[in-house]
């Protein structure tokens, strides 16, 4: 039991490295990969609010990858600690993708990374302990409420930043997936207080990461 304690201690601990520290492993989608898309000529206002917006997603991810791994450690059955695993997976494409353009663009990740990671594995934590239809139920109105966001995060780009749009595109078809398989998993619909106190988190987070 104290082995497994130990092991689960430092394979969160990994988890929390990679996602707040890891260089990208991830290459970008092939909509929007080197050679694809020309790199937009944009002017430096243009090119730090790209870098902006992109922070912000970057953060997103960073707190998707926590909620998964909180949720994952306290899943109820291996079923859907696995489902949890697998849908991390896909989000760690997504935070690699966001920090390549971050980096392309000039710009810097959120110095409260590590305040979104720990937040977030904590919520998910909780949210698992409910049960998991549940914990799946928060994955599909968290990835609900993701979606909203992407479509406002492609809205706000700059127009000639089509790199960085076809990114957040790729994303987006990948959050409907994910609040898809969550409900057919047996997710269950949140409270109306849930749902509103998850979108006023998120909007704390969105934006703090836009200019830190």
């Amino acid at each position: 039991m104290l082995g497994t304690m130990f092991d689960n201690l430092i394979l969160n601990f990994d988890q929390a490295l990679r996602a707040l520290a890891a260089a990208p492993a991830h290459a970008l989608p092939p909509a929007a990969a080197a050679g694809a898309i020309p790199e937009p000529a944009l002017d430096a206002d243009e090119r730090s609010r790209a870098a902006a917006l992109m922070r912000v997603n970057h953060s997103g991810e960073v707190c998707a990858q926590a909620l998964y791994h909180g949720q994952a450690l306290m899943a109820k059955t291996a079923s859907v600690r696995a489902h949890m695993q697998k849908a991390a997976e896909d989000e760690g494409a997504h935070l690699a993708w966001t920090a390549t353009r971050i980096r392309a663009l000039g710009g810097h990740r959120s110095l409260l990374n590590p305040l979104w990671y720990a937040g977030s594995f904590a919520l998910g934590a909780f949210a698992a302990r409910l049960g998991d239809p549940v914990s799946l139920g928060f994955v599909a109105e968290t990835e609900r409420q993701v979606e909203v966001h992407l479509d406002d995060q492609i809205a706000r780009l700059p127009a000639a930043d089509h790199e960085s749009r076809a990114v957040l595109e790729v994303m987006r078809e990948d959050e409907i997936r994910h609040a898809r398989d969550a409900r057919l998993a047996g997710g269950v619909s949140l409270p109306w207080p849930a749902r509103l106190a998850m979108r006023a988190a998120g909007k704390v987070m969105t934006t703090t990461a836009y200019y830190l």
